[in-house]
């Protein structure tokens, strides 16, 4: 089974390609809300990773997860991989040797009623009254789902569909992969060292992570090695004051715009106040609104614990630990920080009641804070979607508290490098002097780099390498133009979505007469040249929609009037019912004019490839000949009426040779796809 090509070269599918593309278009067409699509949905995926005995081995349906970005720690498909352990040892899954631990799941089998119920789904589920904690109930009365039934099967038939943002998740990872290689060269900066326990750590230490607002995740390097916050701290700080405050609140104690100065210098802005919370005397004073402010009623030592559980929240509830060496280390050098309160207090900044110790000791417990590249990530992810978790789907903080964060983020989040960092990568980040840099894509994903050596700002000097590479490969800088930043890669589209658009958007505006679109096209750099799928250039559909103004524009910009569309032959029975089928196929652009009576496009279009017959007939030794003028960028005068742009491209069209596929010999034409059309 298989069906003609360009060339006429018949393509043959194999049987696994076939059902692959069927459950592909399955599943693209299923609606989750109907009970009898769900069930197809089920057979699908039960499908789609079976082997010979109808049987669907785990190990490889869960590394097909994975490979989309969801891991198998992720919370969202917990209750799929604890029926697993139960069916494995209840001895439901088949394949496994009598001496094979029975509590594994990587050799487990499974037919598809065990499939459909105990993988995409999760067992009867109940609560236990003694424990509170949900547990599994095997019932043969009925089935008594909860909602994560219908939560996993979404995740995994969104990760299939390829409907996350990064769709192209392994193309991705390997472009991640190759940058972190080249950065991990980079030998140069010093460990931190005015914070004693600081100065232990390994410089060789080099990780990243990645997490998507889709809760896709991927990690490469040293991404288990604890660190401190440090001064990533003060992001997190800073925005859950605001959520629980509210803007105008807050900022009646800190303001938002850059110092200009050290970030631990004795000064304050015009208004008395710290310029910005990533300052130390920014953070300071944000955490005595915390202190202070934020539930009065908790005493010094609840709020510790209350400001730690929400930072879980802000990673979905990954571990986050507690430095006491390095707090103790902090406490021990903190005049710095201690003349920054006095200065504060004695300018009146702090709230009333405020107490300078217990205020600096909050402040010192937040720095300390022992976070790894992958819980950082997911918190930047967090930051990145708008204040809601990708991994627990819970809204932690309020978007407009967000927003307001990653705003000054942008402008002062990297110390006295921030304006720099903001001009080169175009992305608010947050650096810390144990080496962290956390960096967010808004909409899209959360980084975090950490590598100790830092250069003479204060900044990892791996992670701003880093930072800088993505975003030379990557459209991720927030400047960067979505449609016509041809030379770098957006992995928010599919793969074939960017080029897709482009022909479709060049075909419609030709076929509608739209010659101002074209010309902003052909502005762009768009290649004028480019076909359908059926071999049909914008020069066709001008032709046979008789717009002569949009052939004209497109014969200056170098299509060719000798590219013919796809020829295949059409059953006798088809064209008996359709006798138009037999104008359709092998085409010229002047065929499509006569079919459509269009006189005035023949009569150009005969003109024009007479002209190219003598330019042949005086030089039969060049089959190709392509212009290297630049001047046909005039015709592009979007203010000028028709016949001006008519003549206009007529004299330019007569001063250069525009590129085409000529015929030498008299031999047929080359189809489009090998005419090595160029674009002017």
């Amino acid at each position: 089974m298989g069906m003609k090509n360009r060339r006429g070269m018949t393509r043959t599918w194999s049987k696994a390609t076939l059902k692959v593309r069927y459950y592909h278009q399955l599943l693209s067409d299923t609606r989750l809300s109907d009970g009898k699509q769900v069930a197809n949905l089920e057979q699908a995926l039960f499908d789609l990773f079976k082997n010979e005995a109808d049987k669907v081995p785990v190990n490889k349906f869960l590394y097909a997860l994975e490979t989309t970005g969801v891991r198998r720690d992720d919370p969202r498909i917990k209750e799929t991989l604890r029926n697993l352990e139960l069916v494995a040892r209840e001895g439901k899954g088949e394949g496994k040797e009598e001496d094979e631990d029975f509590t594994s799941i990587d050799n487990l089998l499974v037919d598809l009623s065990t499939f459909k119920r105990f993988v995409l789904v999760p067992y009867v589920l109940s609560i236990s009254p003694a424990s509170h904690e949900t547990v599994h109930v095997p019932t043969v009365l009925g089935l008594l789902y909860c909602r994560c039934i219908s939560d996993n099967i979404v995740l995994i038939s969104k990760a299939f569909r390829q409907q996350f943002v990064i769709p192209e998740f392994v193309q991705f990872t390997c472009k991640i992969e190759e940058t972190f290689r080249l950065c991990s060269e980079n030998k140069d900066g010093k460990v931190a060292s005015y914070i004693p326990q600081l100065a232990h750590m390994n410089p060789n230490y080099w990780g990243v992570s990645f997490c998507t607002v889709d809760g896709q995740r991927f990690s490469i390097g040293d991404d288990n090695i604890p660190f401190t916050m440090q001064s990533a701290s003060k992001v997190l700080t800073y925005v859950i004051a605001h959520s629980e405050l509210g803007a105008e609140r807050i900022h009646s104690y800190i303001g938002q715009e850059p110092s200009g100065r050290m970030f631990n210098e004795l000064v304050l802005n015009h208004n008395r106040k710290p310029h910005n919370p990533m300052i130390n005397a920014g953070a300071i004073l944000t955490a005595s609104l915390l202190q202070n402010l934020v539930r009065p009623e908790m005493r010094h030592c609840d709020k510790f614990q209350w400001i730690t559980r929400y930072f879980k929240r802000l990673a979905g509830g990954m571990p986050i630990g507690f430095n006491n060496a390095v707090f103790m280390s902090e406490i021990e050098d903190a005049d710095r920080n201690f003349a920054l309160a006095y200065y504060m207090k004695d300018n009146h900044c702090f709230p009333e009641g405020t107490n300078m110790e217990s205020c600096l000791d909050l402040y010192f417990q937040c720095c300390s804070m022992e976070v790894t590249t992958e819980t950082m990530s997911v918190i930047a992810a967090t930051l990145a979607n708008g204040g809601v978790c990708p991994i627990s789907g819970e809204q932690v903080l309020q978007s407009e508290s967000v927003r307001d964060a990653l705003s000054i983020m942008h402008s002062c989040g990297m110390y006295d490098y921030s304006g720099q960092f903001a001009f080169q990568v175009g992305l608010p980040a947050k650096s810390g002097v144990s080496g962290v840099i956390m960096c967010v894509v808004p909409n899209t994903l959360g980084i975090c780099c950490f590598s100790p050596p830092l250069d003479k700002y204060g900044n990892s000097v791996r992670g701003v390498q880093f930072c800088k590479a993505l975003v030379d490969y990557f459209n991720f800088h927030r400047y960067d133009n979505l449609k016509h930043a041809e030379d770098k890669t957006d992995p928010r589209r599919h793969k074939y979505e960017t080029k897709g658009l482009y022909i479709v958007s060049l075909l419609f505006s030709a076929a509608a007469g739209d010659v101002k679109a074209l010309r902003r096209y052909r502005l762009s750099g768009m290649d004028m040249c480019q076909c359908d799928y059926d071999g049909r250039t914008a020069l066709h559909l001008s032709a046979a929609e008789g717009h002569l103004e949009c052939v004209e524009f497109l014969l200056a910009c170098g299509v060719s009037a000798r590219a013919k569309d796809r020829y295949c032959p059409c059953p006798l029975p088809v064209l008996f019912l359709f006798p138009c089928m037999l104008a359709r196929w092998g085409h010229f652009p002047i065929d499509d004019a006569r079919s459509f009576g269009h006189p005035k496009v023949i009569q150009l279009l005969e003109k024009h490839m007479n002209k190219i017959a003598e330019e042949e007939a005086e030089h039969p030794e060049a089959l190709f000949h392509v212009s290297n003028s630049e001047d046909n960028f005039l015709l592009l005068d979007s203010d000028s009426d028709s016949k001006a742009n008519s003549e206009e491209s007529q004299k330019i069209h007569e001063s250069i040779a525009p590129p085409k596929a000529t015929i030498v010999n008299n031999k047929p034409p080359i189809p489009p796809k090998t005419n090595l059309l160029v674009s002017a």
